[in-house]
Order: C-alpha cells, then sequence, then structure tokens
C-alpha cells in the first residue's frame, strides 16, 4: 500500500513547509508497466536546515536533486514511499526523476486495455492519498500549491487534467499544461487515452461561458447520453452560483466515465471522474437515472466545498462529503424533474447512516482520524448520510437563509485555504446569531442513533388525553439529544390515508410531553419524525402498527410512505418485527408504492431480510412467496414500464422453484414472452447468472454469453457467474484467484460477489477458516482499497451461526490487527450477531 502518513507528521510538514508550485512532465509512451514521472517542487521552509520528507510510492527513483545538490537516490524508501530531504533552505527547488508505476486497482494512475479493440485507457485516483503514486509530492491536503502539466502521449489520444490544454498533442503527443489556481494533491488528475468526447458550454446570463466536456470509452459511445448528464450539469450551475453567490472556481468543468472505477465518483478540480456504469447499457429504471443525477450533483457542490476550501486533515472529510450530500440532494428536489428526492434520501440514505450507526465501529459525525488508513475506512455511511442528515436539522435550527448566508462568508473568507469546521460554525454563528457549541458537542462530537417513539392514553371517545414522545439510547451511547421533529397525524379516509394535522416542537431529554395533541381525536396512524426532520430511528405504537401492517401502500404521499416503511426495516433488523412478517408486509403494500427508488429498495431489503434475518426453516418458502408475488406483479404491470422491469430483476433474484426457473429460461431463450420487456444484455445476464446459481447453467453457457458480450462489462459478469456455479470446484477455483492477487480490481469484486452467493451456504462452509488464513497476509501487503474490500466482502458473514462469531473473536485476540482491519472484522461480527438475533425472532413467529 502506499505511505500511511499520519496526522502528526502531516502537522509537523504543514508547520515546516509553504508549497509554491509543482512543474510535473509524464511520459506514457514507455510501456505497459511503468510511465515516466518527473516532478519540480517549489517549496519554502520556516526552519532553514530542517529535515522534512517527500512522498512517492512503487516507483523507480533515477535521480534526485535538492536545490542544485545530487542525493543518492538509494535513500528512497519504497515501503514508507518516501524520499529523505535534509538540512532544507528558506527557498527551496526539489527536482526528482523516476519510473512509476501503473495501476490496476483503481489507485494511482491506472491503466485499461478495453477487450472491444484493444485501446488503452488511463485515468487517476488520488483520494484520499494516492498522487504519490504518479508523481512526487507533499500528499496532505493542506499543502496547496500551483501544478504545470507536460505530458508525452501516443498520437490521437485526449488528454485532460485540471486546465484546459494551451498545447494540443492530439496529433503530436505532445501536451502543456498550464498551472492550476492552488489545490490540494488529492483533486489533481490526469485521464488519458482515445475517449469519446461531447463538448458544450454552460452560459451564464452575463454572457461569461464555462466549457463542458463529457467523456466516455469509444466503445461506449453508443450508449452515452450526453444531452441528459448536461442538462443536469447546468440546472447543478443555475443552482450552486446562485445560492453560494461565488462563481465556479476553475477554468472548465469536464466529466468522465472510465474503466475500472472503485467509487461513484470523484471531485477532481475541473476533470471530475465517474464510475462508467452510468453511462447505461440496456434500460435501467428511472432510480438509476435519479442515482447519477444526484452523484453529478454531489460532486459539483465539492468544486466550492472540497476543492476551493479544503479540509486542514481528514478529521473533517465528513463536512466534505455530508455538505455535497446535503446540497445535492437540495438542488435535486428544486432545480431538476426529481422533486421528491428527499424521500429517496430519507429511504436509502439514512438506512445505510443508521445501519452504520448501530455498528461497534460506530463513529462521532466529526471522528478521529489519526493516518491514512483510518480514515479509508470512513467513507461511510455516517461520513456522508448521518453527516448530510446532521446538516439538514442544522438548516432547520439556524433558518436556511441564516444557513446559506453563513456557508457565502466562508467560501468568501478562506477560498483557496484549509479549513475546519470551527470555521464553518464561526460563520453560520455570525449570521444566525445562534452558539452553535452545544449543538456541535451534543450532534457531531457524539456517537449513535437515538429511537424516539409515542406513548399516550386515551378516553372513551378516543381522544387524546395525554401525548408524550420518549426518546431512547443505547447504554454505551447513551447521549439524548434536543430533535426537531414534526408529529404527523393520519386518518384513514375513502381514498386512501392522509394526513389530517402536523404539529413541529423540540424533543428534549427522555421524555416530552406535547400538550397540543391532548383533546385530539385519536388518528389511525401516528407518525413522529413527519417530513424526516430530525436524524432518529422511530417507532410506532402499536394501534399505528396495524394501520401500517393492515394498509402502508394506502398511504398517499411518498415521504411519511418511506418513513413507514423505514421504520419497519429498522424493527426487522432490530428483531423486533419478524422477517416472515416485514416480508409479507412489502409483497402486500409493494403495489401502493409509486416512487420507484423506493421500491427497488424494498425489493433489495426483502431478499435481504429472507436470506439473513430469516428463520433457516422458513427461508424457502420466503423466497416462493416472493418470487410468486414478483411474477405475479411483473405479468400485471404496465408494459415497458419501470415497474415492470424492477418486478422482473427482483423476481429473477429470488427464482427459487422449478416453475420459477423455466421462466427465468424461457425469458433468456425468448421462449417466454412478457409484452414490454426488452431481454436485453443487462438482464441477460441478471437472467443467467439465477440460472448458474441454481444449477440450470454451467460454464457452456456462459462462455455463450460471453462470446454474445465480448466487452469488459461482459468479462466481469462472466466472472461472476462462474464464480456463482454451485460446486465445490468452481467456489474452489474462485477462491484460488481471488486471494492470488492477480485480478485486477473491477473483476476482483464481480469474483468476491459470485462467489459470496446466499444460495451456496455449505458451499462456503470451507473457506470460514480460509478467510482467516488470508486476511492478515492480504491487509498487509495489498493496496489499500483492495484489501479493504477482501477483508469486508469476503468475510463470511452468510454463516449465520456462533461458530463465525467465536472464530472472529479468536482471531482478533490471537493476531491483535491493526485498528482499520479490527474496524472491519468486528463490523462482520457484528452483522452476524445481529442476524442471529433477528433469525431467532423469525423462528418465534411460527
Amino acid at each position: 500500500m502506499a505511505g500511511n502518513l499520519t496526522r502528526d507528521e502531516a502537522r509537523e510538514r504543514a508547520r515546516l513547509l509553504t508549497v509554491e508550485s509543482y512543474a510535473v512532465e509524464l511520459d506514457l509512451t514507455t510501456g505497459e508497466e511503468r510511465f515516466g514521472s518527473t516532478t519540480q517542487i517549489r517549496f519554502g521552509c520556516a526552519e532553514p536546515g530542517a529535515s522534512t520528507f517527500v512522498d512517492l510510492h512503487g516507483a523507480v527513483v533515477r535521480e534526485v536533486t535538492l536545490n542544485g545538490t545530487a542525493l543518492d537516490p538509494g535513500t528512497y524508501d519504497a515501503e514508507k514511499g518516501r524520499i529523505p530531504l535534509p538540512s532544507l533552505a528558506a527557498d527551496n527547488e526539489l527536482r526528482v526523476v523516476a519510473d512509476a508505476t501503473y495501476s490496476r486497482s483503481g489507485e494511482g494512475l491506472h491503466r485499461f486495455v478495453d477487450p472491444v479493440d484493444q485501446s488503452v485507457y488511463l485515468y487517476t485516483q488520488f483520494e484520499t492519498a494516492d498522487a504519490h503514486r504518479m508523481y512526487t509530492c507533499f500528499d496532505q491536503p493542506d499543502l496547496k500549491a500551483t501544478f504545470e502539466l507536460n505530458v508525452t502521449s501516443p498520437s490521437g489520444w485526449q488528454v485532460i487534467t485540471n486546465e484546459s490544454f494551451d498545447v494540443n498533442g492530439v496529433r503530436t503527443g505532445a501536451w502543456h499544461f498550464p498551472p492550476t489556481p492552488k489545490m490540494s494533491t488529492y483533486i489533481t488528475a490526469l485521464i488519458a487515452g482515445p475517449y469519446h468526447v461531447v463538448t458544450d458550454e454552460y452560459r451564464r446570463s452575463d454572457g461569461s461561458v464555462i466549457p463542458l466536456g463529457v467523456f466516455c470509452r469509444a466503445s461506449l459511445a453508443e450508449h452515452l447520453d450526453a444531452d441528459a448528464i448536461i442538462d443536469v450539469t447546468r440546472q447543478g450551475f443555475d443552482f450552486f452560483e446562485k445560492v453560494f453567490d461565488q462563481p465556479y472556481p476553475f477554468s472548465k468543468y469536464d466529466q468522465l466515465f472510465v474503466p475500472e472505477f472503485n467509487t461513484g465518483a470523484m471531485e477532481n478540480a475541473g476533470a471530475v471522474t465517474f464510475l462508467e456504469d452510468y453511462v447505461f447499457r440496456s434500460r435501467v429504471t428511472d432510480a438509476a437515472y435519479e442515482r447519477r443525477a444526484e452523484t453529478i450533483l454531489h460532486e459539483m457542490a465539492h468544486m466550492w466545498f472540497g476543492d476551493l476550501v479544503t479540509m486542514r486533515w481528514w478529521d473533517d472529510l465528513w463536512l466534505n462529503e455530508s455538505f455535497a450530500t446535503y446540497m445535492s440532494v437540495l438542488c435535486q428536489s428544486e432545480a431538476t424533474k426529481w422533486t421528491s428526492s428527499w424521500t429517496t434520501f430519507a429511504n436509502l440514505m439514512k438506512a445505510w447512516a443508521y445501519r452504520q450507526d448501530q455498528l461497534p465501529s460506530t463513529h462521532p459525525i466529526s471522528a478521529d482520524i489519526p493516518d491514512i488508513r483510518a480514515v479509508e475506512v470512513n467513507f461511510d455511511g455516517i461520513t456522508y448520510a448521518k453527516g448530510a442528515s446532521v446538516l439538514k436539522q442544522l438548516v432547520a435550527y439556524v433558518g436556511r437563509d441564516n444557513f446559506l448566508e453563513g456557508v457565502r462568508r466562508y467560501f468568501q473568507r478562506h477560498a483557496w485555504g484549509n479549513t475546519v469546521l470551527a470555521d464553518l460554525l464561526d460563520a453560520l454563528e455570525e449570521t444566525s446569531g445562534r452558539d452553535l457549541a452545544s449543538w456541535s458537542k451534543e450532534w457531531l462530537e457524539t456517537a449513535g442513533v437515538n429511537t424516539l417513539r409515542p406513548v399516550y392514553e386515551v378516553d372513551g371517545d378516543g381522544n387524546f388525553t395525554s401525548f408524550d414522545v420518549l426518546q431512547e439510547a443505547k447504554a454505551d451511547y447513551p447521549t439524548l439529544r434536543s430533535h426537531r421533529v414534526a408529529i404527523g397525524l393520519y386518518d384513514r379516509v375513502g381514498d386512501g390515508i392522509i394526513r389530517r394535522e402536523r404539529v413541529e416542537l423540540d424533543i428534549i431529554g427522555a421524555r416530552t410531553a406535547v400538550a397540543e395533541l391532548v383533546g385530539k381525536k385519536r388518528p389511525d396512524l401516528v407518525l413522529v419524525n413527519d417530513d424526516d426532520l430530525t436524524y432518529a430511528k422511530i417507532r410506532l405504537d402499536e394501534h399505528s402498527l396495524r394501520t401500517l401492517v393492515e394498509g402502508i401502500g394506502e398511504i398517499k404521499d411518498g415521504l411519511p410512505r418511506a418513513l413507514c416503511w423505514s421504520a419497519a426495516w429498522d424493527m426487522t433488523r432490530d428483531a423486533e418485527m419478524a422477517t416472515r412478517d416485514y416480508v409479507k408486509l412489502v409483497v402486500s403494500g409493494i403495489r401502493g408504492v409509486t416512487d420507484i427508488s423506493v421500491a427497488q429498495t424494498l425489493l433489495r431489503q426483502s431478499r435481504t431480510a429472507i436470506v439473513q434475518y430469516g428463520d433457516p426453516a422458513w427461508q424457502p418458502q420466503g423466497l416462493e412467496l416472493m418470487a410468486d408475488s414478483l411474477l405475479e406483479l411483473a405479468q400485471q404491470a404496465e408494459a415497458g414500464s419501470d415497474f415492470q422491469l424492477a418486478y422482473v430483476q427482483a423476481f429473477t433474484a429470488v427464482a427459487t422453484n422449478d416453475a420459477h426457473l423455466t421462466y427465468v429460461a424461457g425469458l433468456l431463450d425468448g421462449s417466454t414472452v412478457l409484452k414490454g420487456l426488452k431481454v436485453d444484455t443487462e438482464l441477460r445476464w441478471a437472467l443467467l447468472r439465477r440460472l448458474v446459481v441454481k444449477g440450470r447453467a454451467g460454464v457452456p453457457e456462459i462462455d455463450a454469453e460471453l462470446a454474445r458480450d465480448a466487452t469488459a462489462a461482459g468479462e466481469r459478469h462472466a466472472a461472476a457467474c462462474n464464480a456463482a456455479i454451485n460446486t465445490a470446484e468452481a467456489k474452489a477455483a474462485a477462491w484460488e484467484k481471488i486471494v492470488s492477487g492477480d485480478l485486477p480490481n473491477a473483476v476482483f469484486r464481480a469474483t468476491l460477489g459470485g462467489f459470496t452467493e446466499p444460495d451456496h451456504v455449505e458451499l462456503l462452509r470451507p473457506y470460514l477458516d480460509g478467510y482467516f488464513a488470508e486476511v492478515g497476509r492480504i491487509w498487509q501487503e495489498w493496496s489499500s482499497d483492495m484489501s479493504q474490500t477482501f477483508a469486508e466482502a469476503a468475510y463470511p458473514y452468510l454463516l449465520v451461526e456462533q461458530g463465525t462469531i467465536d472464530r472472529t473473536d479468536a482471531y482478533i485476540a490471537e493476531n491483535t490487527p491493526p485498528a482499520a482491519l479490527l474496524r472491519l472484522l468486528s463490523e462482520g461480527r457484528d452483522g452476524v450477531a445481529r442476524a442471529l438475533r433477528a433469525r431467532a425472532k423469525d423462528a418465534s413467529a411460527t
């Protein structure tokens, strides 16, 4: 892995140094394994005579020259990725000539060969600290500098960086990019190859222009819907430049969809990279377009919050990501066609946050990040979704106008600089007049999620004689917070369940009386946290729970319906609702869901509930119930509709008996036709994979499908299918590939996904010991992203039994794993323990 810089080392280096500029020369024509990387750095030192180090990973160092004096390249510490710099002057010039290494793990400068046409594509991914895989640098966010690039590439390539080129090398291969504004190393970027490009512009009302580019591989060009992407981009610029009252800070805005990307996207300044799965090869539902739009807007928000103004250290990563998440959903709900995006946020993002916040590794939003390895496991539901939920509450607390004015002052005050949380809170206190110290302590510096539940009494006429909201916290995280909430009273009327009345108030302490509701008639449904104002799990009283079970699909509005679904899912995961009851609720209520994003989330959760939280004796019945219901829904859905596609996809994932599998096979071979359904490339792979999992197809069918789809995506699907064959031999072959370290990142993840198939629990039993035999070595030897993926995805979470917990405990006791690995192991262990509790609850419901 790249060097694990500590916070203390970064603070000392930032105290000592002021970095002025980088001039980087890259030669991309030297071979398939390495590329030329020459870096010149100008920097100042506050204490002449002091020593420090500069970062460079995985390189062959040929020359090191400091202030005209040649240093011994042999002093390069390849293991730590550092070159020592002794006896610094007040003003320094460093030149390092090296051969750096291409990546196949999605970190640093990643190299990919397209199987369609053998074209080579490159892109960088530097967050958190992988810029020094491509060029020599002081790789920490608070040592900002300007960056000038000279690049030598094969002719015919596009080369894209943070700035527009001033020497175009398409014909000659010689490119020059002028110096950027001051920025952090982790948001610098290089993307190169024969990319297909669509250009356009965003024109402001004053006539000034931001050049726009949308890029993808040439073999994906026919699928690139650039117009739709540019439409969302323009809507984002309209919204953000207005609410931030700060022009977009960079010279152009390119969006590049790149292969084998590890995450959804990355906010490189002026050159945002995206997972190329967002270029849809086959039909998807509107939920996928909504998700893509949110990602586009999230990365755009980072141009201001993260790129223009940057955190000093990774302790404040949450603020970068939470702010971008909050602003992207706000923009989406107000400036795009996805006006119900807060419903999606409540159902999808907050479920992620609640899950993360109940793990033993939960942490305050404002986390303690002692080193780079610690931050790399902190890109989690707390950093993104809980933080955004709390920011939403903060907006309600200080007022939206005050919040945005505070943000504007923050940008104006700290443009091109680095900040800490206190800098933002100071600006918000100025504009709102509120003291935010107690709010910060309560919400940002403590961990855990509260539970809110209503308790009340009624008289003989059904009117409330008392009404209170109880607030609970787990003993390990006992903080009771102040919550701004709405309580909704919902009645069952002729055309559904609708809100009769809403009361908004502050919940403080363990018990809060709601005097406004005394004397009101008890409704059919009491919904605490109506409108989703706060971050808390909610529970329903028994009367309201009966209403939910009998008629959740009758709730007219999407957001309260999503909140009720979330409450039911929480109760299932917390072993308060039997899994079979949750699945029956989804099956009976899904027809009333009109939001496709919510519907698809519920269907995924229902399958997870069966295979992870269901009593094993009931699981076959549960899968059959779900498959039967989904097949009926698919056949009755509007032809060609999103819901038809979603039902077919979900049915395929749970098809279990002979009749189901025959239907799946018929869809694949064309002997069964469902009116309006196009069985396209992605759906064909899903159908085939299910047949493989259940033993109805094998290697010949996989090979034939790959011949039909001889693309990078096809190769990943084939790898997943081969790993999903239900034989011990197939599992052994897949495991050997997984632990070899030879697979590129995307094929590695696909193989792991096929290997860990819920239908194959018994086939996976031998790999309980295999996992613990390998995880320590892999953590030590592999790159950060690859080792983290193995530690999480290969953990034997499907073996829901006490033995898995005991084996985990024994490994931890015997090996004392590093803190970041210990966190991932404890999270896996907790998932098994939670599943055991949920299965016991489900078994008791027989």
